[in-house]
């Protein structure tokens, strides 16, 4: 592909990701949170699977290394996102979206963890500066958690370690079948478990669920921010890298903010633009060898 393609598609995933969270702002007018979130997963399950079906060949998994990948997939990087739908009930979508750009962080620091990977003292600091940069977009009030949407923005920030420990968890597992198959079938046991977690928590469906505006968020958050937007991720992450796609990461949060303070009304205060200031430094900190090589300034390991 020419670098015009390549920067057109980022830019077009930065969009349809960017626009999922004043999305799920609207869609949370008339629909309950995990309820909402399982609809999401439903039709991008249904659209990835049947492009699997007829585009790769061995899309149904029968091994043990894949069912594993899909479990993990499945609960945390499909069903964790419950939280992201339950926070954002108080949150303003710019505040999740950046909330959103420590993934790659928390990714980085589970891998040590689970993956045996190493972190140098400069990747330490990146990621004490990230932390920091998490802070300052919360702002928790010590006294009170329950104030304002601090317990909301927490739930958010549990999200995104639970799509951190689920994106390590797959990558443990060493899945061999295809990318769209295993995110389709992990879409279906993420769904599930955000069926039976909403039945369980009494959410029902009522007549709102047919509201023109209700279906229009499904629609977009299921096809176009998900099932879409998953097949150009992966085009990126195959033709460069999950460094430079993990960069989208970082235009996103600007996406949701102009659409959400423009389009919703939303405010985003100076703390959580601080917040986000230090949150892309500790990245660049954490993976300054891949920024580098990214950029062409000069051959670097790629360690962190």
């Amino acid at each position: 592909m020419s670098r015009a393609t390549d920067v057109s598609l980022f830019l077009v995933l930065s969009l349809l990701w960017g626009l999922s969270f004043p999305a799920i702002a609207v869609g949370l007018e008339y629909l309950p949170p995990l309820l909402f979130a399982a609809f999401r997963y439903d039709l991008a399950a249904i659209l990835l699977l049947a492009f699997a079906a007829l585009r790769i060949d061995g899309w149904w998994p029968d091994e043990r290394h894949d069912l594993a990948a899909i479990a993990a997939g499945g609960l945390f990087l499909v069903a964790g996102n419950g939280l992201l739908f339950i926070g954002q009930q108080t949150v303003p979508s710019g505040v999740a979206a950046i909330l959103q750009s420590m993934t790659p962080i928390v990714t980085a620091l589970l891998a040590i963890a689970l993956l045996d990977e190493r972190l140098s003292a400069v990747g330490a600091v990146g990621v004490a500066i990230g932390f920091l940069g998490v802070g300052f977009v919360v702002s928790p009030d010590p006294g009170n958690l329950a104030a304002g949407d601090t317990l909301a923005r927490l739930l958010i920030v549990g999200q995104v370690i639970s799509i951190a420990l689920g994106g390590v968890l797959v990558q443990r597992a060493r899945p061999t079948i295809d990318r769209v198959a295993l995110t389709g079938w992990s879409m279906v046991v993420g769904a599930l478990v955000l069926h039976a977690v909403s039945l369980g928590s009494g959410e029902l469906p009522d007549g709102s669920v047919t509201a023109p505006l209700a279906l229009g968020s499904i629609v977009y958050l299921g096809v176009f921010s998900t099932a879409i937007a998953f097949l150009i991720y992966f085009t990126i992450l195959e033709e460069h890298g999950a460094f430079e796609a993990a960069l989208v990461s970082y235009l996103v949060p600007i996406v949701a903010t102009i659409a959400g303070v423009f389009v919703l009304g939303e405010s985003i205060g100076v703390a959580a633009f601080v917040g986000f200031g230090l949150v892309a430094v500790g990245f660049a900190l954490v993976k300054r060898h891949a920024l580098v090589d990214v950029f062409g300034l000069v051959s670097g390991t790629g360690r962190s």
